[in-house]
């Protein structure tokens, strides 16, 4: 039997039927494809994915403004992600991103002390809410601030949304029961964090959660300034078994934020999309924090650590013996910052949490 191509090229298929089919193919050939314009972007970060604020950048942000331009049906995005420090160092993210080598990524306020200073107003503010969901309503209130703004947009960024990590302690390869069990001993910590241990005998070391695992376990210092969330994962019980559980606090640490020069190009839909995906991506995130915050702390002991539990007495001291952070702070970022500092404090004061020192005052 010959092929249809072959029939119709014999003249064995009825002329009507060769009509009929050529019509077919012209109608199909006439129907406008739908056409969805590709945006491509890079995403960095420092931290590897097995961070939860790393993590949800995917599931949680990608995968909402993914959705919601679906729903359009105009614009399609192609992620390019580059986490780990693969493009965009620990404490680079900024500069990486300020530069347009990347598109979107993380920013570690907490890393950038100098260029975001205000930003960094609960590092400043120690022994403050132990729930990061008070932390993240508090900073978030005042991002719209011109204040706030500002630092952003002075390294071409378009803030997104903000994440705060939960209640920090110390990891530590020594016992603690009192203060006097620091003197001497190197404690690691991201940079501003390090004034919480001012006055009690401890050296502050620079280092990051990509680091403490290895400088603890090589010498370079004796414990670290950490959270719960993290420091399971880092899987610092294995060099710091002793969680002395002195509550710093939760502290707002960083932003989801994109390079406003691409912003500023995007379609007005994709840009409510981001707004959308930030907005799910911080809500997510609290949601699962909160749940893994208890279920950290039984993993650590069940890897091997220890909670030591500090007592009311020996904390007190502690917020008695540490410098007010936000002297310092305050003549490096500038007299903008007493507002930013009161409308913090304000801000959690009215959720009924009160203050052990009340560093705006003084």
């Amino acid at each position: 039997m010959p092929s249809r191509t072959a029939a119709f090229a014999a003249g064995l298929v009825p002329r009507r039927c060769v009509a009929l089919f050529a019509a077919a193919l012209m109608g199909t050939s006439a129907m406008p494809a739908a056409a969805q314009e590709v945006i491509r972007m890079t995403a960095a970060a420092g931290h590897p994915p097995i961070f939860l604020w790393v993590k949800l950048v995917r599931e949680s942000f990608m995968a909402t403004v993914d959705a919601e331009l679906a729903k359009t049906n105009k614009y399609r995005m192609q992620w390019t992600e580059a986490y780990g420090g693969t493009l965009a160092k620990i404490g680079s993210e900024l500069e990486t991103m300020q530069q347009g080598i990347s598109d979107i990524g993380l920013v570690g306020s907490v890393f950038h002390s100098a260029k975001l200073p205000l930003n960094n107003v609960t590092y400043f503010v120690p022994f403050g809410p132990a729930d990061a969901n008070i932390v993240t309503k508090s900073v978030s209130s005042a991002q719209d601030s011109p204040e706030l703004i500002a630092e952003w947009t002075k390294y071409n960024l378009v803030y997104l949304a903000g994440f705060a990590i939960d209640n920090y302690f110390i990891v530590a390869n020594f016992p603690f029961s009192r203060l006097e069990d620091m003197k001497g001993k190197k404690i690691g910590g991201a940079g501003p964090n390090l004034n919480w241990i001012k006055n009690t005998g401890a050296v502050g070391v620079q280092g990051s959660l990509n680091t403490f695992y290895n400088d603890i376990k090589s010498g370079v210092y004796d414990g670290a300034l950490v959270f719960a969330t993290a420091s399971v994962p880092a899987k610092l019980f294995e060099v710091a078994p002793n969680l002395i559980k002195i509550d710093f606090g939760a502290m707002h640490a960083g932003a989801l934020a994109v390079n406003k020069s691409r912003w500023d190009k995007l379609p007005d839909e994709v840009k409510a999309a981001f707004r959308k995906g930030g907005n799910a991506y911080k809500a997510t995130y609290l949601t699962e924090q909160t749940a893994r915050i208890e279920s950290s702390l039984a993993a650590w002991q069940k890897g091997g650590g220890k909670v030591v539990q500090v007592s009311p007495a020996e904390t007190a001291r502690l917020i008695k013996t540490i410098p007010n952070p936000t002297k310092d702070w305050i003549k490096q970022a500038g007299p903008q910052a007493k507002k930013v500092l009161a409308n913090y404090m304000d801000a959690a004061r009215a959720t009924g949490y009160k203050f052990p020192r009340d560093f705006d005052k003084e």
